[in-house]
């Protein structure tokens, strides 16, 4: 197993990249707008489990094989562009916010669509594989049980992740709330969301490996 030394230094380099702005807390911050803190919540908390799978499937060495063939790479990369272009879609077409009064809590439903697509879209992101198998190999033993060291960091570096989301999820909740106060606010909100959507799965779907 890596030693107290590489695991601090994994830890670091784990939190810069975990703050740092990307696909994962754009797609939080537009849940969380949308629906608030609860719904932005549910969204980190799917976004961590589709996370696992990455992490689950890096350790077994099947991401070894989706990143050595290119049209498997870009099928999976596209499947997650278009979802979260149908995502957007879907909520610039829901008129339900239409109207003086505050659309219907429907909390537990909104929350579990809200987790259930988290896990869709992460685990719809390769590009979460192939930072996994560039990133923790770095601090990886080789002397070691490789599957089990690339298990317990990736473990790690999905929680530091989740952690950012949540943060965001946190803040931008309440902001969210008072945008659905008003029916004007709420038609701005969902455009807002609809077309962020929209643009974070065109992102995915187009951009180079190195994205």
């Amino acid at each position: 197993m890596p030693d107290a030394t590489t695991l601090v230094l994994f830890f670091v380099a784990a939190s810069v990249v975990a703050v740092t702005p990307g696909p994962g807390i754009f797609y939080v911050l537009t849940r969380s707008l949308k629906g608030g803190r609860g719904e932005g919540i549910a969204s980190s908390l799917g976004n961590s489990a589709g996370g696992l799978v990455h992490v689950a499937a890096a350790s077994l060495g099947l991401s070894a094989v989706l990143m050595a063939s290119a049209t498997a790479f870009t099928a999976v990369k596209i499947a997650g562009g278009i979802y979260l272009v149908y995502l957007g879609v879907r909520t610039l077409l829901d008129r339900a916010d239409h109207g003086d009064a505050p659309e219907p809590a429907a909390p537990a439903r909104r929350h579990g669509d809200a987790f259930r697509q988290g896990v869709v879209v992460e685990a719809l992101n390769p590009k979460t594989a192939l930072f996994l198998l560039a990133f923790l190999p770095q601090f990886v033993d080789p002397q070691g049980n490789v599957a089990a060291q690339i298990l317990l960091l990736g473990c790690l570096s999905v929680s530091l992740n989740t952690a950012a989301d949540l943060v965001v999820a946190y803040f931008a909740g309440p902001l969210g709330r008072r945008l659905r106060e008003s029916a004007r606010s709420r038609r701005r909100q969902r455009r807002f969301t609809g077309c962020a959507l929209i643009g974070l799965g065109a992102y995915v779907a187009v951009a180079g490996d190195e994205g």
